[in-house]
């Protein structure tokens, strides 16, 4: 869609997590660490599940992988576009489709190079 992102508008969000994947229909501007929790997706590890920042951008165990990544508004998520770590999805706003895959993790997500 084009022009200004109007009330009720959603997106769809494909996501590929440890169980399997899920299409998840996501309101526009929504947190995407927000959504994927709602859905029962956990961005979290197991240890990061109960203990993290609660979505400030400091903990950085709320990783994923986007595809085609938008450009990032974090000084954490730039670091990590930078030297191929996960994004945080509590830095993410989902602003059009995408999608995401939240990889196994003990806390944090490995880097990957390009």
């Amino acid at each position: 869609m084009t022009g200004t992102p109007t009330d009720g508008q959603s997106y769809t969000v494909d996501v590929e997590h440890p169980d399997g994947t899920a299409t998840l229909s996501v309101a526009h501007g929504t947190v995407l660490r927000d959504a994927l929790r709602e859905a029962g997706l956990s961005p979290h590890s197991r240890v990061g599940r109960r203990v993290n920042c609660g979505g400030r951008g400091l903990c950085a165990t709320c990783g994923v992988r986007v595809a085609d990544p938008p450009e990032p508004e974090h000084w954490h998520d730039d670091l990590a576009a930078r030297f191929g770590y996960p994004r945080l999805s509590c830095q993410l706003r989902v602003t059009r489709d995408m999608c995401v895959r939240i990889p196994e993790k003990l806390v944090w997500g490995g880097r990957e190079s390009d």
